[in-house]
């Protein structure tokens, strides 16, 4: 792994600002008018989901073709909901956490026998979900207190009904205005890696501290961000494939994350209202901007932390 020079490892590196706030958890108090049933009208009702029989690379193929995070898992006939995967779930199997026990045990590190496993083996049991009749406000009491980026709306029956996510939340909290500033807002103490971090390290650090970003640096200057749709993309769009030569999962893996990042880089200030980073994030259809000042990274604001700070007014 990579060093800076200064003897600290740029793949487990935690980098804190002087001077700037990194706030504390906020208050959850909806500024909604609670309205029953107000969720159907910002979910997404023509749900795409998958069979637990689906294998692991065509679900995970699916998520990159759609531009989705997160697939739910429904038997074929009924549309029941049993499971939801999602782009975390893709980066524990492929080397970040317990889930790679099933490439490096099961098959033995053989990264293409494993993909054609079911998704059914990597998938998220019983995840959370909403009934149909819920509000607004309770989608965003459940994503600050459990922290899940979608949630799948069910009948009575378990039959999926819709999809709701933090980028709709987000859509409807933006309208109000805040007087408060990116700074007011943002993560300051970020966990960055490095360009020459090997693609399984920032999947382990992803999954241990349930990331679904890192800033890449270099010298504490930005090189760019890394997703976890990042790396589940480097799966299900095949590039994996192209670059293995022996078939272990360690080869292509052990490649650095600087291989994986790609497209123009958006970034925010400080000063900068939260209602225009938010209308920013929304229009690009990205989770995060990297907050800089004098040209040096200083903290990071998210979907979350946009949410949380919209809902506590």
């Amino acid at each position: 792994m990579q060093t800076n020079g200064r003897g600290i490892k740029q793949g487990d590196r935690l980098l804190k600002m002087q001077g700037k706030r990194d706030r504390g958890p906020v208050e959850f108090k909806s500024h909604l008018v609670p309205q029953e049933g107000e969720i159907m009208a910002i979910a997404t009702h023509d749900v795409i989901s998958v069979p637990p029989t689906q294998t692991i690379v065509a679900a995970a193929g699916q998520m990159t073709s759609c531009g989705f995070r997160r697939l739910p898992v429904t038997d074929a006939g009924t549309r029941r909901l049993r499971g939801i995967v999602t782009s975390g779930d893709v980066i524990n199997f492929m080397g970040g956490g317990d889930k790679h026990q099933l490439v490096k045990v099961r098959h033995n590190g053989n990264l293409i026998a494993a993909v054609n496993e079911s998704v059914r083996t990597i998938m998220t049991q019983q995840p959370q979900t909403l009934p149909g009749d819920a509000r607004i406000s309770d989608a965003v009491e459940m994503i600050l207190t459990k922290k899940i980026g979608g949630l799948p709306i069910i009948d009575k029956d378990e039959v999926l009904t819709g999809i709701v996510t933090e980028r709709d939340v987000l859509s409807v909290l933006a309208a109000q205005h805040s007087r408060l500033n990116v700074e007011d807002v943002m993560t300051a103490a970020l966990r960055v890696t490095a360009p020459d971090c090997p693609i399984a390290a920032v999947s382990h650090d992803m999954t241990k501290y349930r990331f679904r970003r890192l800033p890449v640096v270099s010298d504490d200057i930005l090189y760019g961000i890394v997703t976890a749709t990042d790396i589940m993309r480097y799966l299900g769009s095949g590039e994996v494939f192209s670059r293995l030569e022996t078939g272990n999962v360690a080869e292509v893996m052990a490649l650095p994350v600087r291989t994986l990042i790609a497209g123009e880089l958006r970034t925010t200030t400080p000063e900068k209202k939260i209602n225009e980073a938010a209308q920013e994030m929304l229009r690009r259809n990205i989770g995060a901007l990297p907050v800089i000042e004098d040209q040096k990274l200083i903290g990071l604001v998210t979907e979350f932390d946009l949410v949380r700070a919209f809902a506590a007014g």
